[in-house]
């Protein structure tokens, strides 16, 4: 179990301000928090060592890879046993239209984040990777208009 972590003001914000770029330069983050650039970079190493922040990601345009086209992919598998659910997760993040994989309560046991060129490709992928599988139960797909990411603490 991971420990919680109090944060401080300061803390917060450069949270903040890393999750909107996380190339900030030290200098930056140091004027914009109030601090001396070597007590900010010692803050942003403690974030790091304590886990709060666990990686710095490039957030990548889907459509310039010819991947425009995004779901969420609900499945739901039969029988859910350990062994099993261990495969398919390994078969989904193996394919190059997964973007995410979230194990879930409730009616499905996953939900998929796909990323593909369009409606034929969504539709090749569910009934070539997912269908064909003979523990997928069922799947129901549904297109993401938009996404939109809220940082945390905002």
């Amino acid at each position: 179990m991971i420990a919680v972590t109090s944060l401080d003001r300061i803390d917060e914000q450069l949270v903040a301000l890393l999750q909107r770029n996380a190339r900030a330069s030290n200098k930056d983050l140091a004027a914009a928090v109030g601090l001396a650039p070597s007590s900010c970079l010692e803050r942003v190493r403690s974030l790091g060592e304590r886990g709060v922040i666990s990686g710095y990601h490039a957030e990548v345009d889907l459509a310039a890879l010819g991947r425009g086209v995004e779901a969420m992919v609900a499945v739901r598998l039969r029988p859910h046993t350990r062994p099993l659910i261990d495969r398919f997760v390994e078969h989904v993040l193996g394919l190059p239209e997964t973007l995410e994989v979230f194990h879930v309560s409730g009616a499905e046991d996953f939900l998929l984040h796909v990323a593909v060129g369009g409606p034929h490709d969504l539709r090749d992928f569910v009934l070539d990777h997912l269908t064909a599988r003979p523990e997928v139960g069922h799947v129901q797909t549904s297109l993401v208009f938009a996404r939109v990411r809220k940082p945390i603490g905002a």
